[in-house]
């Protein structure tokens, strides 16, 4: 009918929206006591917190472009302890920020020699944060358990004697990319 154009635009868009929703398989490795990437992207800081769930603590930041995958992964192997839901605003991902002041999700997880909590946070773009597990649920090593919708970040907090394995700057992938080792 001549609307090559806009058939050329939808086909894009739905193209765009396949790519942004894929969900590859994962294969953890066989790493003694690792925690894995929680999501892919680039990691964007390591810094030393005090989480009231894990204690002395290492947050790693992860920032998920929109050409990421978001499917989100257990670090660890463990029971869910608590999720907790806190609405907030929408502030770039990449902002220090964020971590506090935007909506996010965060899974407290007791493995077996450690506690560890994951947190899903929404950016500019994200404005859904999908989390699928509930307390009681127990998790495996690199399992899918959420996504978060468009650009966004997630972090990791582990205890603070874990041996950390990756950089500021570096390309991780969830499930597979060992964030650390703990002692």
């Amino acid at each position: 009918m001549g609307w090559w154009p806009v058939a050329a635009l939808c086909a894009a868009a739905a193209l765009a929206c396949l790519g942004f929703f894929r969900d590859p398989e994962r294969r953890p490795p066989d790493v003694p006591g690792a925690l894995v990437a929680p999501a892919d992207g680039r990691v964007m800081g390591i810094v030393e917190v005090n989480d009231a769930w894990v204690g002395a603590a290492v947050r790693m930041s992860i920032f998920l472009s929109p050409l990421d995958v978001h499917v989100n992964r257990a670090p660890a192997a463990g029971l869910v302890r608590a999720v907790d839901y806190a609405p907030g605003r929408f502030l770039a991902a990449y902002c220090a920020e964020a971590s506090e002041q935007n909506e996010r999700c965060t899974v407290a997880l007791e493995g077996d020699s450690a506690r560890v909590a994951v947190t899903q946070i929404s950016g500019v773009l994200a404005r859904r944060i999908v989390c699928r597990v509930r307390p009681g649920d127990k998790l495996a090593l690199g399992e899918r358990y959420g996504l978060i919708r468009f650009g966004s970040r997630t972090d990791l907090i582990a205890p603070r004697g874990i041996e950390v394995r990756v950089r500021v700057g570096e390309r991780v992938r969830g499930g597979e990319s060992v964030m650390g080792v703990l002692r």
